[in-house]
């Protein structure tokens, strides 16, 4: 099976609304490759104007966050049906940072994975390790422990529609890269870890991301891995820099 390749920018806290679109208006042609899938997931205050300012372009849109409830007195929270009526095609679950900062914990993951499939969204859930995992010699224990516990009740056929993002914890936002190898063995036990819980038809088709500091230097190695699908791009995705990692080739 071939796997599209998916490359999707996680804008985290930056870019107020008109940053956002003029950020949009200046990536527009640089992001045009019709082989790749390409998101912008983007903080909710500017979804609505990137949602209209990526019209007419191959540019899907993702949200950063949501809560599993339909609606009510969550403040602050917002639910997959206004995400779904503003645009949205895409939900980041479990980012690293809303498990550590924000204490979000695998159950509470889980009701979101149901969540935004219920509603017809593509949630892009992440998992990986710390540093001190990783020196431990846990990494896939771990992993495998946060894929089964946040897709549980979740089916296959639901499972080949998600996009898994490995990111190792060490590697964010710090300059750090897994080198190809430490990244692609770890996307094919995640892989790995889908057949055991599945089968293997749904290993194959179900598509993940590496993300971790990817750029434009290193970017077309890493998505030449046979179970690396694309990536999940952090700081690099606020610059011009992110074309060329959608065009790695």
């Amino acid at each position: 099976m071939s796997r599209k390749k998916i490359i999707a920018g996680n804008w985290k806290m930056n870019m107020t609304p008109s940053e956002a679109v003029k950020l949009v208006e200046e990536l527009k042609p640089l992001v045009n490759n019709p082989d790749v899938d390409v998101v912008y997931c983007v903080p909710a205050i500017d979804i609505i104007p990137v949602v209209e300012a990526v019209k007419g372009s191959n540019v899907e849109v993702g949200a950063e966050n949501v809560y599993f409830e339909e609606k009510g007195a969550f403040t602050g929270e917002i639910s997959t049906a206004m995400l779904k009526d503003a645009g949205v095609k895409y939900v980041i679950i479990g980012h690293s940072e809303r498990r550590d900062y924000f204490k979000e914990d695998d159950a509470l993951l889980n009701k979101k994975v149901k969540k935004v499939i219920e509603a017809g969204l593509t949630p892009i859930l992440c998992c990986g390790e710390t540093l001190e995992q990783r020196e431990t010699g846990v990494t896939m224990d771990f992993i495998r422990l946060q894929i089964k516990s946040d897709l549980v009740g979740v089916s296959a056929d639901q499972v080949k529609n998600m996009v898994i993002a490995y990111e190792p914890i060490w590697a964010i936002g710090t300059g750090k890269t897994a080198t190809t190898e430490q990244a692609e063995e770890v996307c094919k036990g995640i892989r790995d870890c889908i057949a055991e819980i599945y089968d293997a038809a749904t290993a194959e088709a179900v598509r993940i991301q590496y993300g971790g500091s990817v750029n434009a230097g290193n970017a077309a190695e890493l998505f030449a891995q046979p179970d690396i699908d694309g990536g999940l791009v952090g700081g690099a995705s606020l610059k011009a820099d992110f074309g060329k990692i959608v065009n790695y080739k």
